[in-house]
């Protein structure tokens, strides 16, 4: 079993699905292995609220049943505790000058010996130097 971080850029490509949307197929592959029981999340505690905040903007006829469904998904990761991974995250966000609810993803991964899992390229290009982070565009599906 793979450990993975799932970033927000990635859990919402499952319910961004319009045709503008790159990579569907590698975040589908990625959905199937978990539910397959390939992958194993590990995820900062504010992975729901992330996603819930471009879900009501963007999807609200659909709100209901998209958050429970990523809910469901997200229950079944470990959600490390804010207390472990601020050090770490607060570390990488002044080290790359970018925003500490990217980081701590990242600081989840490195923290776990996951992969983050990000399809946010801007934050990809300042951290690819660093352990622990895969762009999901690399991933074949």
């Amino acid at each position: 079993m793979r450990l993975l971080t799932a970033d927000a850029s990635v859990l919402l490509k499952w319910y961004l699905r319009a045709g503008e949307e790159d990579d569907l197929a590698q975040a589908a592959a990625i959905l199937v292995g978990l539910r397959k029981g390939d992958f194993a999340l590990r995820q900062p505690p504010h992975t729901l609220l992330e996603v819930a905040t471009v879900l009501v903007r963007e999807r609200p006829s659909s709100l209901g049943s998209d958050l429970a469904e990523i809910n469901a998904i997200l229950a079944e990761a470990v959600t490390l505790d804010a207390e472990r991974l601020l050090p770490r995250a607060l570390q990488l966000s002044l080290a790359l000058r970018h925003h500490l609810f990217d980081t701590l993803y990242h600081a989840a991964a490195l923290e776990t010996g996951a992969t983050l899992l990000t399809a946010d390229r801007p934050y990809y290009d300042k951290a690819r130097h660093l352990d622990n982070i895969t762009l999901l565009e690399d991933l074949r599906a």
